[in-house]
């Protein structure tokens, strides 16, 4: 059993108007198994907690702690994190031209594991999960998300969270631009990787579409840098009802809150 713990997080961004604080006072803890749905409006910080998580280095830590199995991730650079065992799967993948899907993926498993996988048993992974994710056997030999389209950059998102098995993914909206056909494919995929690997989940959407395939034991509501309600899975369906006007500042609301 492994355990994901934030403690009282605070971050900040640069902006054109100077430093900003997004996150305020975030705690949340996730377990092994658990799957943890983070919803809530445009501009009200859960994609920043996401990339706050994994290191990225345009979000700064005014303060807090995050704790993988009672380490402080906060302390290590983002490929420590992702050898402890944390992963994320990007909102929008980046196009990586001349490094190939195969060679990528079996390098990062190589840096995660500290181990090589035998050639024989890591294609016949590969092609495994591949298939199970229907993306075309030549995508392996392809620079990695370059000319994909954004379902097929979702795909390959995925199918690294199947090669990387991590202790936790956080799959930022991971549903977005993704047509019902590519978001069930996408969703058993994440529902497959779990199954296998017992990983923790914090998924952040907007909508609750998604939720039909990947079932949250929790689901939060984040606005205003931390978060504002917790409940069961009825909660997502309390949300679609009554949209997250009340969550926002008076004088706003969900169509012109900043991205």
């Amino acid at each position: 059993m492994s355990t994901l713990e934030i403690r009282d997080l605070y971050a900040s961004v640069e902006t054109k108007e100077g430093r900003k604080q997004i996150l305020r006072g975030v705690n949340l803890t996730v377990n092994s198994g658990e799957t943890h749905a983070i919803m809530g409006p445009n501009g009200s910080g859960k994609s920043t907690l996401a990339y706050t998580l994994a290191g990225h280095p345009k979000y700064e830590v005014d303060s807090g702690e995050v704790l993988l199995d009672g380490e402080d991730i906060l302390k290590m650079t983002p490929d420590e994190r992702a050898k402890a065992g944390l992963f994320l799967a990007m909102q929008y993948p980046v196009e990586v031209p001349g490094v190939s899907m195969t060679n990528f993926l079996r390098t990062a498993v190589t840096e995660v594991t500290g181990k090589a996988p035998a050639i024989r048993t890591w294609a016949k992974e590969l092609s495994s999960a591949m298939k199970d994710l229907k993306m075309d056997p030549k995508f392996a030999s392809r620079s990695v998300n370059e000319g994909f389209s954004g379902g097929e950059k979702k795909r390959a998102e995925v199918l690294q969270l199947e090669m990387l098995k991590p202790k936790f993914a956080i799959l930022d909206e991971t549903d977005s631009g993704l047509d019902v056909d590519a978001l069930r494919v996408v969703s058993e995929g994440v529902n497959r990787a779990k199954e296998s690997n017992d990983f923790g989940i914090l998924m952040v959407t907007h909508y609750t579409r998604i939720l039909k395939y990947i079932k949250p034991n929790v689901v939060h509501v984040f606005a205003q840098g931390h978060f504002v309600k917790t409940g069961g899975p009825e909660l997502a369906d309390e949300l679609e009802e009554t949209g997250y006007d009340m969550y926002l500042p008076e004088g706003s609301d969900s169509e012109s809150a900043l991205a």
